[in-house]
């Protein structure tokens, strides 16, 4: 099992491989396209992550062995792409690990320079979203 920080690795080792940012929007956009689509039942109103300009619902559960498994989707392609790095990166992972890791593949890749504001924004909304989640379980192990 990889850690959150081995598996962040993995991600800037992927994206720093890829020197136009026009290719790794291309890779962030096959990373969307690859992501299970969530099921309407589970496109709720309280699933939605605040403070995204477009719609990106977060499951977030435990497995039996107590790791978080995170579910999610969006309804822009780019931001589903963003969505799946983000599951790459913490869903499997037990709660506590994801408390404690910083996430550094977010600047490292260069996503916090070449996004628009209010993608950045949500970015950063969804990962707040999952240190919740993740703050949450921990409390309950």
């Amino acid at each position: 099992m990889t850690t959150v920080m081995e598996r962040q690795q993995k991600i800037i080792q992927e994206f720093s491989a890829i020197s136009s940012w026009e290719e790794r929007y291309k890779k962030l956009i096959e990373k969307g396209k690859a992501l299970p689509e969530l099921p309407p039942d589970l496109k709720t109103a309280e699933a939605l992550v605040k403070g995204c300009q477009s719609q990106v619902w977060l499951h977030a559960s435990l497995d039996e062995n107590k790791n978080m498994v995170l579910r999610a989707d969006s309804d822009a392609l780019l931001v589903k792409g963003l969505v799946a790095l983000l599951l790459d990166v913490f869903s499997e992972a037990p709660p506590k690990e994801v408390l404690a890791a910083p996430v550094t593949f977010v600047e490292e890749i260069g996503l916090g320079q070449h996004l628009t504001p209010s993608r950045a924004n949500g970015l950063f909304s969804m990962i707040k979203q999952i240190k919740y989640f993740a703050a949450a379980f921990s409390m309950m192990a």
